[in-house]
């Protein structure tokens, strides 16, 4: 049996990934299967695994820490039923225990969304915040400094952007990113990196694409967008 679904929550320190309902070979393959196909949404992620009452040894756990460490995934902390693999992860040096999740920074990956599918964020989203999602992301509310978005389609700030964003990040160079107020620390669309672009003298709603691999910023009430 392999997983359909892959459940992930953004807390304070990472990634709680919850691995469970299959045997461990097939979760591993799922789990490993989805990172590589979405490397943007998992590179640099410190992520901790609740694996359910899977009774793991040393040998299959570290296996794993090494797969992860390999993509630039760090595992820091496994959460089991199981004393066995509770014990594991304490003798690998790994947490075990939780601290209180961030309250906005909340999501679940699906391996089939559809076309237009929007994830709707109540915000503001506060530093150490990080959001990842397949399609497009719409906060109602301020993305401060400290904060990401990784979003497979565009994103919508209805508030003030001056966090980190990356849309179109599996490669969507027709993504967008839009805000109230557009200074974000870094943007990135599809491949390309860039910094904020030249700021106004007055803030404005600002939507930013691509044209022709620059980076650009325009008035959003006068875009067409897409």
């Amino acid at each position: 049996m392999t997983p359909s679904i892959i459940q992930i929550k953004g807390i304070r320190d990472g990634l709680l990934i919850t691995l469970d309902g299959a045997a461990w070979s097939d979760l591993v393959a799922a789990f490993v299967k989805n990172v590589d196909e979405r490397s943007s949404f998992f590179q640099g992620a410190r992520v901790a695994l609740n694996v359910g009452a899977n009774e793991l040894r040393v040998a299959e756990l570290s296996a794993l820490r090494d797969q992860l460490s390999e993509r630039g995934i760090a595992l820091w902390a496994v959460l089991s039923e199981s004393p066995v693999t509770e014990s594991t992860a304490q003798n690998l040096g790994l947490a075990t225990r939780l601290s209180k999740p961030h309250p906005i920074d909340v999501r679940e990956i699906v391996e089939v969304l559809p076309e237009d599918g929007a994830k709707w964020i109540k915000g503001p989203l506060r530093s150490g915040g990080r959001v990842l999602f397949e399609g497009n992301v719409v906060v109602m509310g301020d993305v401060n400094p400290g904060a990401e978005i990784v979003a497979g389609g565009s994103v919508i700030v209805w508030g003030r952007l001056r966090g980190v964003v990356h849309a179109g990040a599996q490669g969507d160079e027709k993504a967008v990113v839009c805000a109230l107020e557009l200074a974000p620390t870094q943007l990135r669309i599809a491949g390309e990196i860039a910094v904020s672009p030249k700021k106004q003298a007055k803030s404005q709603p600002e939507v930013a694409r691509l044209q022709d691999g620059n980076l650009t910023a325009e008035p959003w009430q006068t875009s067409t967008g897409r």
